[in-house]
């Protein structure tokens, strides 16, 4: 378990030194909540389920402790089975649901008990499910989350904020991504243009100018997912570690054009995938005509799949600017110093550098929505999600 202590000032003309601060914008609304917010998140990588307790109290945002729990691998393994169609769904699905909604709960009680805090100063827990299945794009789209919040509220004796996308989706949406509007209020600077990336399982970026009605923010494709699914199956390892076993291969310039040619990155904004397209069963069908690369080629491909499709979309917005790393891939030093290369011209580093550590940005973001909820605020951006409006997003479910 991790605990740190982070404060960052809202609407601060000065940065306090001795801490990580930056300048926070409002909406000019001057209700504020008190006590404290948990949030959940377990993201496409599944590589586990990150709670982070904050105080949004005094005009600031400051986080208090963080605890990662990992995922059982029998309950992974329904997981990755729901992904894709698959034989007795329901029944998976539902057991499933109930078993994340109590390793949720773990998660809080740890993340509560290690704090030392008492519960009754929680004032709730916003909760972004574990994903399963992400179609906006059908007719009917719908966007599908588990993690029973109810089992969540009852096993936590903590309220629980959750299901924040459907909303989003029922304005005609894309329902994600959602973290640009907490990207906005926490990192955008008047005059200056940034980019927050996030590197998950998938990878998605948030473009910021000061102007909230400027916000661009889409998935670029696959982040970190097809490198885990790859070294998993040759190596039986999570995740590439610092990206050494890409470091040791050559990318096949063949492979990754026709990797970049599926039609995902061809499509503008608004937009949000999952691994729907970009899952193992994709890369193999890819991989029909290449089974002749060595496996560290292959993974050295994959990597730069990632960061190609990353500073093309970058570059398409923005040749000059600052690009700020969350989430894992930021620990990949060989993803990173790609990167650097691609984008010569922009500033790259992590969102460390302006006040919070890549790890818990996503967990933050989920307690920032779950306090806009009960404070009445809206969560999304439409010009992010190209819903019809903005709205309040996620539903309640009391512990009582």
């Amino acid at each position: 378990m991790t605990t740190q202590i982070m404060s960052i000032t809202m609407n601060a003309t000065n940065a306090i030194s001795q801490k990580q601060t930056h300048t926070t914008q409002t909406d000019g609304n001057n209700k504020q909540s008190s006590g404290y917010f948990i949030g959940l998140m377990s993201g496409t990588s599944m590589d586990g389920i990150d709670a982070v307790l904050v105080d949004f109290s005094n005009n600031h945002i400051e986080l208090i402790a963080t605890h990662t729990l990992e995922i059982p691998a029998h309950i992974l393994n329904n997981l990755h089975r729901l992904c894709s169609p698959n034989s007795d769904e329901i029944n998976i699905m539902g057991r499933t649901d109930r078993a994340m909604g109590l390793l949720f709960a773990q998660a809080v009680n740890e993340l509560v008990d290690r704090a030392g805090i008492d519960k009754s100063a929680v004032t709730a827990i916003g909760s972004h499910g574990q994903t399963i299945r992400h179609m906006p794009n059908l007719e009917q789209g719908f966007t599908l989350q588990i993690g029973d919040p109810e089992t969540i509220a009852v096993e936590t004796n903590i309220n629980v904020i959750a299901d924040f996308r459907r909303k989003d989706i029922a304005l005609g949406g894309q329902g994600a991504p959602l973290v640009p509007a907490f990207h906005h209020a926490s990192f955008a600077q008047k005059d200056c243009h940034r980019f927050i990336l996030n590197i998950g399982g998938i990878a998605n970026i948030t473009y910021l100018n000061g102007d909230s009605e400027a916000v661009i923010g889409f998935d670029t494709g696959p982040g970190n997912t097809l490198m885990d699914a790859y070294i998993n199956q040759e190596l039986q390892r999570p995740f590439d570690e610092s990206g050494q076993w890409a470091a040791s291969g050559n990318t096949d310039p063949a492979f990754l054009k026709q990797l970049l040619s599926h039609p995902y990155f061809a499509l503008d904004y608004p937009k949000s995938t999952g691994r729907e397209l970009f899952n193992q069963a994709w890369l193999e069908q890819q991989l029909a005509n290449f089974s002749h690369l060595q496996p560290a080629d292959i993974q050295s491909t994959l990597l730069d799949l990632t960061c190609y499709s990353i500073a093309n979309d970058i570059q398409a917005i923005a040749k000059n600017g600052e690009v700020f790393v969350c989430g894992g891939g930021a620990l990949n030093s060989e993803l990173m110093k790609r990167l650097k290369q691609l984008l010569p011209q922009l500033s790259l580093s992590t969102t460390s550098d302006i006040g919070i550590d890549p790890k818990w940005v996503e967990g933050i973001a989920f307690a920032w929505l779950a306090m806009r909820h009960v404070l009445g605020k809206t969560g999304n951006l439409p010009a992010v999600t190209g819903a019809k409006r903005a709205a309040i997003l996620g539903n309640f479910y009391s512990a009582y």
